[in-house]
């Protein structure tokens, strides 16, 4: 593969909804332009782009793969992305990376929840769009009717360039809007290199279309629409031009069609994306910050180098793999470079082109270009590569937050030091998973987008790293609380032999709101208990309050005030009094009406309107309080307080109740009393795990 400059490189994220097709289409490109011996398919194992052990089970992308095509002394970098909502991390990371976007749709499908969410996604990177509608010759399909649902959700800028020929339900050819021209590919007219007239059905059909997409040119192009409105045909430069100038401006969004399966449509796919979408840069710069100041890049090779790692990959036998994109400047083998975000050098020893599971070893990497190197030490996703003398700090890609949380524990002693290993460099490769060690529930719990995402998390976690887990709901972190001020004895007496133990305490305990810890006070007269055991009285109270009497929750909002006691010359020491305060606490709470307190979440959830009522119903199924609505971006935000142990599956079943299109975010808020009758529930299960 040679090197290609900037204006010969053009970078397409691949979206669409799990199933569209899209591993297939780029599968057909690489069969069709010699770049594989064979058509690969991911269910079958053979596919250079999905070959992970959990992509070949499940049968779709897991990962984002680089899909290097070189075409007509041009460069499509194809960034193939999950399009299962589980796998958003990977689809975000493509995305950032992307200058254009390909959206797949099945002829047969239609619009799903993941053609919706592969159009915002692209529209919110503002990258131009090409529609390729697949499997056109599938039962049942209809190109007409995907393309309809395509302008009915996305508006009058989705309009076909090209349109399949059907007979008797077969697709026997396709027709080029533009050059008013058609092509057969079976039949009697079959000549894929001879060009045909359009067929009588299909004249009044093409005729519109063309119509369409001479009204969108004739809007980004003030000469066009003279010409245009003056009820003049345009040229096949001037359509080419202003289509060119649409596509580019969001004005037009062109629709393709065609068949990866069979191969049909995806030459002229290819013709159209090195058309009609810009090469990486043609807008000129970009903005980044030195020195906490922005600042203009220009995207050539000339520029100081500047590059972002958008995917990394720990191997346990090669180590870390960071794959990037080069935004400026030219990266070369054998060279160092700074990392900002770190503020160290890095040594870049081998690049790499990446194309699917193969990697080719390159000299050097140029502007626009995407790449990977291997062996960096501390540099992780997120990271900007630049010359130390120009300290160049790239925007993040924003990741998805994890929300489905985990509890996960060790199957054997034997696996506990691998998992705890194996996650913590998981969570390198993966931004939307993490792992978080609760003190409190003594849990270690594994946050990830979705059951889907979770499970191949575990998957790899046993084959990698060999370590096997146990999964459960993670508990939910009560507290306990006193309803009312009591006073509190402790008397401890130990008789032993030589010294005894003594040490006998009274202890004020009131509700105190306004702090969480325990607020400790001494109030003794007389020396009653010496002031050299105050520390001992407080330290055994303390050591209480992280297990409360009803459940053995953590015990917050109370004040202590140490008030009266006694003590032994001889007999009196830290440890007794520890103990003495201990049973002053004990027999407090019997007496303080303690309740349980359970975690309330703020929640925002951003819904399409339609599900709107579905999700304040279900709120007030889990004990929620609806604080507010919003309209943002097309969408209602709905904000919320509900507590955390009715949130524990949410995710799941927001993704179910509003088809993928529903995203939610929460954070803790505050603590309220857990209503009596599932206090109740609590205690009695608190206390069976505890005799067990």
């Amino acid at each position: 593969m040679r090197d290609y400059l900037a204006h010969e490189v053009r970078n397409v994220s691949v979206l669409g909804h799990s199933g569209a097709g899209k591993t297939a289409v780029l599968e057909a490109m690489l069969y069709f332009t010699n770049a594989s011996d064979r058509f690969g398919k991911t269910s079958e194992g053979s596919s250079l782009i999905d070959y992970d052990a959990e992509e070949i089970r499940r049968g779709i992308s897991v990962y984002t793969s680089l899909v290097p095509i070189e075409w007509k002394e041009n460069k499509i970098n194809f960034i193939d992305t999950p399009g299962y909502l589980d796998f958003i991390g990977e689809q975000e990371a493509g995305l950032a990376v992307g200058d254009n976007a390909l959206i797949v749709v099945g002829a047969k499908d239609g619009v799903q929840s993941g053609t919706i969410k592969a159009w915002e996604a692209a529209q919110a990177h503002k990258l131009p769009t090409i529609f390729f509608i697949n499997k056109v010759d599938e039962d049942h399909a209809s190109f007409e009717t995907a393309y309809e649902g395509l302008r009915d959700a996305f508006g009058k800028s989705v309009i076909p360039f090209e349109v399949p020929i059907r007979e008797n339900g077969e697709v026997i050819g396709s027709i080029n809007i533009l050059r008013d021209k058609a092509w057969y590919f079976k039949g009697p007219l079959a000549d894929p290199q001879k060009a045909q007239p359009i067929p009588d059905d299909y004249a009044q059909q093409v005729a519109a279309y063309r119509d369409q997409i001479a009204e969108a040119i004739a809007m980004g192009d003030d000469e066009l629409m003279e010409k245009y409105f003056s009820g003049e045909a345009f040229t096949e430069a001037e359509l080419t031009r202003g289509v060119r100038i649409g596509v580019r401006s969001g004005e037009i969004r062109p629709v393709f069609s065609g068949s990866a399966i069979n191969s049909t449509g995806i030459e002229r796919l290819m013709d159209l994306i090195i058309k009609y979408f810009p090469a990486y840069g043609e807008s000129g710069s970009y903005v980044a910050m030195e020195n906490n100041e922005p600042v203009e890049l220009a995207t050539n090779e000339n520029e100081v180098l500047s590059a972002q790692v958008f995917k990394t990959i720990v191997d346990p036998f090669v180590g870390r793999i960071s794959y990037l994109k080069i935004l400026s400047g030219v990266m070369s083998s054998d060279s160092l470079v700074y990392n900002t975000n770190k503020d160290r050098s890095e040594k870049i020893n081998t690049i790499y082109i990446i194309k699917g599971k193969h990697q080719t070893a390159v000299g050097k990497l140029f502007t626009g270009d995407i790449g990977a190197v291997v062996k960096l030490q501390a540099t992780q996703t997120n990271d900007t590569l630049c010359d130390k003398d120009r300290r160049i700090l790239i925007d993040p890609i924003k990741f998805s937050e994890p929300m489905l949380a985990m509890a996960v524990s060790p199957k054997t002693k034997n696996d506990e030091d691998k998992m705890s290993n194996g996650l913590q460099r998981m969570c390198e490769e993966d931004p939307t998973m993490k792992v978080v060690n609760n003190p409190e529930t003594k849990q270690m719990v594994l946050y990830g987008v979705g059951d889907q995402h979770i499970e191949v998390i575990l998957a790899k976690l046993k084959a990698k790293y060999k370590a096997e887990v146990l999964l459960e709901e993670p508990k939910v972190p009560y507290r306990e609380t006193i309803r009312k001020a009591v006073t509190g004895e402790g008397r401890h007496k130990k008789q032993t032999g030589g010294h005894g133990q003594f040490g006998h305490v009274f202890v004020d305990f009131s509700p105190n709101e306004d702090e969480e810890e325990m607020v400790f006070e001494e109030k003794v007269f007389g020396g009653a208990v010496p002031r050299q055991y105050f520390p001992a009285v407080e330290k055994g109270l303390r050591e209480c309050m992280e297990h409360g009497a009803l459940a053995g929750y953590k015990v917050v909002n109370i004040k202590a005030v140490l008030t009266d006691g006694k003590y032994h010359d001889v007999d009196s020491s830290e440890m007794a009094f520890i103990m003495a305060a201990r049973l002053a606490f004990k027999d407090a709470m019997a007496k303080a009406n303690p309740i349980l307190l359970e975690p309330i979440m703020q929640v925002s959830v951003k819904v399409p309107d339609e599900y709107t009522g579905t999700i304040m119903g279900d709120f007030n199924k889990r004990r929620g309080m609806i604080i507010g609505m919003d309209q943002q971006d097309g969408y209602q935000l709905i904000q919320a307080h509900v507590p955390m142990a009715e949130m524990m599956k949410y995710p799941i079943e927001l993704r179910a109740m509003t088809q993928g299109r529903g995203t939610f975010t929460q954070v803790f808020d505050r603590y309220e009393p857990l209503p009596a009758n599932l206090a109740e529930r609590v205690i009695a299960q608190a206390r069976a795990e505890m005799e067990e």
